[in-house]
């Protein structure tokens, strides 16, 4: 039997972590396709209380890097769940673009605010700073891991 090797056990804690950014990240990208391809329709369903055809002018008129950054920040954040559970170490670098994508994407929101009655208000207002903190502490949780040889 060879001493010098360990066999690394999977903690629980990563199957749990792992399985809800899974399901945060696949919500994440349902909104940003249904926000793409549905526009007013979805966003009155989500946002009753709010002027979709505005909300989506305001989408529309975003710079192509914020554009950008929310489309990282959210297939990033799906791309490093899924490797994360699968305990692959590029889930390290998927989740820093997703957190970066989201620092582009939702820092742009945070610094120019729609101006949408209702749109910055109560959890609509707080959404942000939570969506950049999570994906903050999923790779920062994913960092560890890597430095534990949890991924490989």
């Amino acid at each position: 039997m060879d001493t010098d090797t360990t066999a690394t056990t999977t903690p629980i804690h990563l199957w749990i972590v792992g399985g809800l950014a899974l399901l945060w990240n696949a919500f994440g990208c349902y909104d940003y396709f249904m926000t793409r391809t549905q526009g007013a329709t979805y966003i009155k369903t989500m946002m009753p209380s709010v002027d979709g055809a505005a909300f989506m002018a305001y989408v529309n008129a975003f710079p192509i890097w914020a554009s950008i950054g929310w489309g990282l920040g959210v297939w990033g954040g799906l791309a490093g769940s899924i490797l994360l559970l699968l305990r692959h170490r590029l889930a390290v670098p998927a989740l820093l673009a997703s957190f970066v994508g989201a620092v582009l994407g939702i820092g742009y929101q945070l610094a120019r605010p729609s101006g949408i009655p209702h749109m910055d208000e109560g959890a609509n207002g707080a959404m942000g700073y939570i969506i950049i903190a999570v994906a903050l502490g999923l790779f920062v949780y994913a960092r560890a891991m890597r430095i534990k040889a949890v991924l490989r």
